[in-house]
């Protein structure tokens, strides 16, 4: 498996994931909490499932 996030895209989805993390948690709204779990754990693997169905690419040199 090819990491498909580069290192900006990858920042950006684990600041994102922390903040609607925190913001669920706040809010006592779990369900918000275990979205934000996804762009987190994305950052951590370095690959979005969803970026070879439309054809992206911003981590991996071929």
């Amino acid at each position: 498996m090819c990491i498909n996030l580069g290192k900006a895209d990858r920042a950006i989805r684990a600041i994102a994931g922390v903040a609607i993390i925190a913001y669920g948690l706040v809010t006592q709204n779990y369900i918000v909490a275990g979205v934000g779990a996804i762009p987190l754990v994305t950052a951590v693997f370095g690959f979005c499932p969803f970026y070879p169905i439309f054809k992206l690419n911003t981590g991996c040199k071929k």
